[in-house]
């Protein structure tokens, strides 16, 4: 009689999905997401680049903004490589120690990211409802700290949780959702118990998303009272026009996040498709589109910017 120990191995492989239904043509899929990550890794870095080299934009917000680039190249490059190699060369396989490597760097720069968006709501709380005191504030020895809290939260919160996978046994059948190493989906393949790491990444979750959303939300509920209460309809408008770009930043990160992590809890029965575009989606658009709106609808970084650009294009002079 086969026994659980005949069915789980010391060294469990995982295998990689690409999209299913459409494996033959993961050649032609990976065109637009060469593109896309084409899009967001040069539009991240000149951001970077530009707010480092102009020194106009030395400012608490432009700090923020990045950081919040910086984290999304990080995300970028941290499941592109699998899922490149997925469309490409049909590889799927990776071992547990390089799943947990990945989802280090895949859930770090997530932990990272909803941080910083938190921090740019309390930036433009301050910038809005105590103007006068904003630099006081916000010096770069009180952003430094920002940034330490940040990065502790996400080892305290991440090492546990993924060191907590090392412990469990794998079947030998270990078929992921995706073409990258998403925690909930490695953890519904264990076949031992799974208490302990639910109980953590609940926990993670909590301290996380939990803290986070609720804290932009009163930011902005704070901006909202101190804006009405504002006389001209002028200056009204100026001021919620510098919360534009971030609100939309919080929503392209959050929706795609909290839908996916619905799916995974909820919608087993949903076709295999639809959750492996809803991970795609969740990783792609956020570091796609945040360099597009705030090139957009940020006026200094936009005229940096579009100086950079004109600046490349003339010719040399003789």
């Amino acid at each position: 009689m086969m026994t659980l120990s005949n069915l789980t191995s010391p060294f469990p492989i995982f295998h990689f999905i690409g999209i299913p239904g459409l494996e033959a043509v993961h050649v032609w899929i990976s065109i637009p997401f060469c593109c896309l990550y084409a899009i967001a890794l040069s539009g991240n870095s000149m951001i970077l680049f530009v707010i480092i080299t102009e020194q106009s934009l030395h400012e608490p917000m432009y700090y923020f903004l990045s950081m919040l680039s910086a984290t999304d190249l990080g995300l970028i490059i941290s499941t592109m490589s699998t899922t490149l190699v997925v469309l490409w060369f049909n590889l799927r396989e990776i071992s547990l120690d390089g799943c947990i490597v990945q989802m280090f760097f895949l859930h770090g720069f997530t932990v990272i990211e909803t941080g910083i968006l938190v921090a740019m709501a309390f930036d433009r709380y301050v910038a809005i409802c105590d103007p006068l005191r904003y630099n006081t504030i916000l010096t770069n020895a009180r952003i430094l700290q920002i940034i330490f809290v940040i990065l502790l939260r996400m080892i305290v919160l991440l090492v546990p949780t993924l060191l907590l996978l090392k412990r469990l046994s794998f079947c030998k059948t270990n078929i992921l959702s995706h073409s990258y190493c998403y925690h909930p989906d490695v953890l519904k393949l264990a076949c031992s118990d799974t208490k302990p790491n639910s109980f953590w990444g609940l926990t993670g979750l909590i301290l996380t998303s939990g803290i986070d959303i609720p804290c932009i939300i009163i930011s902005y509920i704070m901006i909202i009272r101190s804006v009405l209460s504002i006389a001209s309809r002028t200056e009204q408008h100026k001021a919620f026009s510098t919360c534009v770009s971030h609100i939309a930043a919080v929503a392209i990160f959050y929706i795609p996040l909290v839908s996916l992590s619905l799916v995974h809890r909820f919608g087993q029965s949903s076709p295999k498709l639809v959750q492996t575009m809803m991970a795609n989606i969740y990783l792609i658009l956020p570091p796609v589109l945040n360099p597009v709106i705030y090139s957009l609808k940020t006026k200094q970084l936009r005229g940096a910017l579009l100086k950079l650009l004109l600046s490349k294009n003339l010719p040399m002079s003789s």
